[in-house]
């Protein structure tokens, strides 16, 4: 294995399109053909209410309902309504997505080495919250039982290898590429399909697809969240084990789990996102498992977004128990991580310590300060199903858009009780809802499987239709 035969220059980071230090920030292209909310707001920019985000009246009004579940195990299976001047005009199975950059995602196969895999994975990572980088926090609606969001990036196959031989080629046979033929700079699409299949406990499965890369992920989002008075401590609930990324032709498999998050600022007026926990990515057929330590907390309590990580070879991360950096042996280590995760994150090869590795060896994995979510492309309103997200909160968003707050909870409303007839219908008649997409509504293993119509939405998005059958009977409606 080893570093393999390309080795980046000192302080030369592996361009993303849009990440350059001497360029305007720019989204990588074509972007969407379709109007797109942004996963959140930017600074400086005007959410569609036309507040900005860091509205203190809203976040005295939401600190006053969040004091009455003060001790409450996990407030997010409670499920609460809140008033929808509160809420973000988003959907919330839209707003959780890890494509912020696809072409991280689309680029973790590329290396011939698999410690340069490995370290595509955790750039990728890193490009997945940018969300919580340039924006503020959010509240989106609630998902329902049955509804599902779909949509699509095309992206350039722009990200290039960080260490080893560099290999870009279709896995496909397509009208425009030839199987093998080398996708580099060349447009890729990315399939996003993610249903809520469990309402008690709220669980959404989701499926990634790149066919034309071979790559593929899925993953079960669950939270837990407990309020401890002045934050919101957020973790990965039960059915939430990690995303799964799977890489077809080369036979792997990398698991990356999620660590804890605490949602602060209440007081203040000012939301803020920190992490304080640890989170593992592992590769099974490879042998390499990272471990990264979010650093969170410095001297007199400043927040200082830190991480440092260590990459190493071990017989099967499956059976490895080491949770802690320091507890990994130097003979192991394949290199070192560290840096910010709201700015650079580097890698050192090697054991040596990161602060004593030679600037001119260390490699930079990314640089998030110039980077903006790549826009999604959704279907048309004509093509979208009565459950699909935006369809289905549609009057919701355009009562929050016009500033019409109480019409806006009153459809709100109406949808809750809508969703709370149906179950007990289903009660009464003893039936069991089933997902559509999904098989089941978990999967012990944490990988959601995808069933007959799941697999032809996928396909239809990848071959440019978004036409679906309706379905015989909703979830929520």
């Amino acid at each position: 294995m080893g570093l393999g035969s390309k080795k980046t220059s000192a302080n030369v980071s592996p361009d993303i399109k849009g990440q350059t230090q001497s360029e305007t920030p720019i989204p990588s292209t074509p972007t969407s053909t379709s109007t797109s909310r942004t996963s959140s707001p930017m600074p400086n920019e005007k959410v569609v209410d036309g507040k900005t985000p860091d509205d203190s009246s809203k976040l005295r009004t939401f600190l006053s309902i969040l004091k009455r579940f003060i001790g409450v195990t996990d407030i997010a299976a409670v499920r609460f309504s809140l008033p929808a001047q509160l809420l973000e005009p988003i959907p919330n199975l839209e707003y959780w997505h890890y494509l912020e950059r696809p072409e991280t995602f689309v680029a973790i196969g590329d290396s011939e080495d698999a410690l340069g895999r490995m370290l595509g994975c955790v750039r990728f990572w890193f490009s997945k919250d940018l969300k919580y980088v340039h924006g503020k926090p959010c509240k989106p609606y609630n998902s329902t039982l049955g509804e599902f969001f779909r949509c699509q990036w095309q992206i350039e196959d722009t990200a290039p290898s960080i260490l080893g031989q560099e290999h870009k080629v279709s896995a496909l046979q397509t009208e425009t590429a030839q199987l093998g033929a080398s996708t580099a700079g060349k447009p890729v699409k990315v399939n996003f399909l993610t249903e809520q299949t469990s309402h008690h406990p709220p669980v959404s499965a989701y499926f990634i697809d790149c066919p034309e890369k071979g790559i593929s992920a899925r993953g079960y989002d669950q939270l837990s969240a407990k309020f401890t008075g002045t934050s919101i401590k957020v973790t990965p609930g039960e059915h939430n084990q990690g995303i799964y990324v799977s890489l077809s032709q080369r036979g792997e498999e990398y698991k990356l789990t999620h660590p804890a998050a605490f949602l602060s600022g209440f007081i203040r007026g000012n939301l803020n996102v920190t992490v304080a926990d640890a989170c593992f990515f592992s590769c099974e057929q490879t042998g390499i498992k990272v471990i990264i330590h979010y650093l969170e907390e410095g001297y007199f309590g400043k927040t200082q977004n830190r991480i440092e990580g260590v990459v190493y070879k071990c017989a099967g991360p499956a059976a490895d128990r080491l949770t802690r950096i320091k507890d990994v042996s130097d003979k192991d280590i394949l290199g070192r991580i560290d840096g910010m995760w709201t700015d650079k994150v580097w890698f050192s090869p090697g054991a040596t310590d990161f602060k004593k590795t030679s600037e001119k060896d260390r490699i930079l994995l990314i640089d998030v300060n110039p980077l903006r979510p790549v826009p999604k492309i959704c279907p048309p309103t004509n093509e979208q199903l009565p459950n699909e997200s935006r369809l289905f909160w549609n009057e919701v968003t355009e009562a929050i858009t016009a500033k019409q707050f109480s019409v806006a909870t009153a459809k709100k409303t109406e949808i809750e009780e809508r969703q709370r007839e149906k179950a007990a219908q289903r009660k009464q008649a003893q039936t069991e809802w089933r997902p559509r997409y999904f098989t089941k509504a978990t999967e012990p293993s944490g990988r959601p499987e995808l069933t007959e119509d799941g697999r032809r939405a996928v396909l239809g998005m990848e071959q440019g239709s978004w036409h679906l059958e309706p379905q015989a009977e909703y979830g929520a409606m």
